[in-house]
């Protein structure tokens, strides 16, 4: 594909990008249509070349996560709850270290 520089109104560039962000599209997905519509061409999507998109799941198109409420809530606690063992422990073991110094004799 063979490049070409195009000068376009600032403010008509903006309202195409605004455009194509609120209806999930590229900016030249946007442009060509509007040429082609111009041009009294209709925008097929077979025009436009296929996009695969990856996705996470099994075979059974189950996700791999479960991310209903209650399994959230369940990972927040268990993270709450490592998060707190953890603490607990640098906190003996700061206890622990603080017992073994030798004294100053003050």
């Amino acid at each position: 594909m063979r490049r070409t520089t195009v000068r376009i109104d600032e403010t008509l560039l903006n309202e195409a990008k605004a455009f194509a962000a609120r209806n999930g599209r590229s900016l030249n997905s946007v442009m060509e249509d509007a040429l082609k519509q111009l041009l009294g061409r209709a925008a097929t999507v077979s025009e436009r070349p296929r996009v695969e998109l990856v996705t996470a799941g099994d075979a059974l198109d189950q996700g791999l996560v479960d991310l209903s409420p209650g399994a959230i809530k369940e990972m927040l606690l268990q993270e709450d709850t490592e998060h707190y063992l953890e603490v607990m422990r640098d906190e003996a073991a700061r206890r622990e270290h603080s017992r073994q110094r030798p004294s100053t004799g003050r």
